[in-house]
């Protein structure tokens, strides 16, 4: 078993030693700089500033030519809009003016007086039927009376 396990490691050490040299290899190509594309392309970028401008109108001169016209928007189209519109109740203006009850002025002027009305009404109601209750008790008295003999 320990042999097993020892070929195990050592293979996985070799094959781990093989990606850190594939690696290390990688990296030096990287870092190799090219003569002759590099540096001429570096100089080109910094003497060869290109800036764009949409919104800001520089001072300079050179910095003008980068202005960029605004982009042209497509035209927006409102679906809705482009129906009629509903066809809407013509009513007459003056239909608002009249009032709902064509009596509520007179009902409010004669308001106080026909509280008084009914406040008298209920008083000469409860004097008539205490009045009958009399009656009918003088009623019953006279009944009493001259029934009993």
């Amino acid at each position: 078993m320990s042999t097993e396990e020892e070929n195990a490691i050592e293979a996985a050490a070799a094959a781990r030693r093989e990606r850190l040299r594939a690696l290390r290899e990688a990296q030096e190509l990287l870092q190799t700089p090219d003569d002759d594309g590099n540096k001429t392309n570096e100089e080109e970028d910094e003497n060869d500033v290109q800036m764009k401008f949409r919104n800001y109108l520089p001072h300079d001169k050179q910095l003008q030519e980068g202005k960029v016209t605004p982009p042209v928007l497509p035209k927006f189209e409102d679906p809705i809009a482009t129906l009629p519109p509903p066809e809407e109740k013509k009513e007459d203006p003056f239909l608002n003016i009249v009032p709902k009850k064509p009596n509520w002025d007179l009902r409010r002027d004669v308001q106080k007086k026909l509280e008084k009305l009914e406040k008298r009404t209920m008083k000469a109601l409860t004097q008539l039927m205490e009045e009958e209750e009399k009656k009918r008790k003088i009623a019953e008295e006279e009944d009493t009376e001259n029934g009993g003999d």
